[in-house]
């Protein structure tokens, strides 16, 4: 018998077409929220502008320099604005990073956060929280960073440049099939990271965003109760050290440590390919990667080959101890080189 313990995560969830322009006002006076911080984009102004319109007269503020991987300094610049106008909530209209400067202020401030996600970030639904910081890339959790609402509109997603979405849905992949070996897996994340799973893998092949819109829901709620492992672990090294971006380098790097840990998770590997509709869940998933066009390596992104001792000798100490597969004598290394060259799995 599995032992565990499973903390189910507070939040509110409003999930169709269109929510985002005809429920989103209803949610922040809902909260009571006055002085709106509201966290966005440049690059998302004109529709971010159409869907806070109805809220203008709550929104104290706007922060728009937002960065992948939160580094300090934004962090800080978020925060203080936050403190100028006395904000008594964080409204987050964006992907990943955007949740993340929302969370960033949330941290210290101790405010809620509405999210509107425009990508497959699944941070939303998480209470782990990122800030970079002189190349090393620090995360923790804690329940005020959770948002207390997350409105899902498939709207907002359905005009993400295909490579962009691709990149971002098999971010979310990463987050269901990690569930199945991270530290604090149980039955229900196993099984909601199944069906997100499922969800994701029918919308890359549809290009439907509200599969993927819910597949992503469904695994990073999985992923928040479960945690970090290997595959998270060596993502964050990537990203916060090498500053590779973030959504393609959790695409390029997830068939690899799957096929890596494989030999000692066939449960898990019997889900995935189950959820995909394959026989062999490495080859399967790889498949899917060439078909959607996922980069074959961390070259592609950038990463210099001179750098893959030092990545996987700085993620070596992060990852779990009951990781299915030892990383190391020289494992990881061998995992990091094969997802710089783009090896087959």
């Amino acid at each position: 018998m599995q032992e565990f313990t499973y903390d189910a995560l507070p939040a509110r969830i409003v999930f169709g077409r269109g929510a985002a322009r005809s429920r989103l006002a209803a949610e922040v006076e809902r909260l009571g929220a006055t002085r709106l911080l509201l966290v966005a984009s440049d690059r998302d102004a004109e529709r971010v502008r159409a869907l806070v319109a109805p809220l203008r007269e709550r929104v104290a503020a706007t922060f728009t320099a937002v960065r992948e991987h939160v580094p300090v300094a934004t962090a800080e610049a978020a925060r203080a604005l936050a403190t100028s106008v006395d904000a008594d909530a964080v409204l987050a209209v964006g992907g990943g990073s955007t949740t993340g400067a929302a969370k960033a202020v949330a941290l210290t401030h101790r405010i809620p956060v509405v999210a509107v996600p425009t990508t497959y970030s699944g941070s939303e639904v998480t209470a782990v929280w990122g800030l970079t910081d002189a190349g090393r890339k620090t995360t923790g959790t804690d329940p005020a960073v959770l948002p207390r609402v997350v409105v899902y509109d498939p709207e907002l997603t359905a005009s993400l440049p295909r490579e962009l979405a691709v990149a971002s849905g098999f971010n979310a992949l990463a987050h269901g099939v990690e569930a199945f070996w991270a530290p604090r897996r149980n039955p229900v994340s196993t099984a909601v990271a199944e069906e997100g799973i499922a969800a994701i893998g029918a919308g890359l092949r549809g290009d439907d965003p509200a599969d993927l819109l819910r597949g992503a829901w469904l695994t990073a709620s999985a992923f928040a109760v479960a945690g970090a492992g290997l595959h998270h672990k060596l993502c964050h090294v990537l990203g916060g050290t090498y500053d590779l971006p973030h959504a393609r380098t959790h695409a390029v790097v997830l068939p690899h440590v799957l096929a890596f840990n494989a030999p000692g998770a066939p449960d898990a590997v019997a889900r995935v390919a189950r959820a995909l509709g394959v026989t062999d869940a490495v080859r399967g998933l790889r498949a899917l990667a060439d078909a959607t066009g996922v980069p074959r390596g961390l070259r592609e992104l950038g990463l210099a080959e001179d750098r893959i001792e030092e990545a996987a000798a700085l993620t070596e100490p992060a990852v779990p101890d009951d990781n299915p597969v030892p990383v190391g004598g020289g494992a990881l290394r061998r995992l990091v080189r094969a997802a710089w060259g783009g090896e087959d799995t």
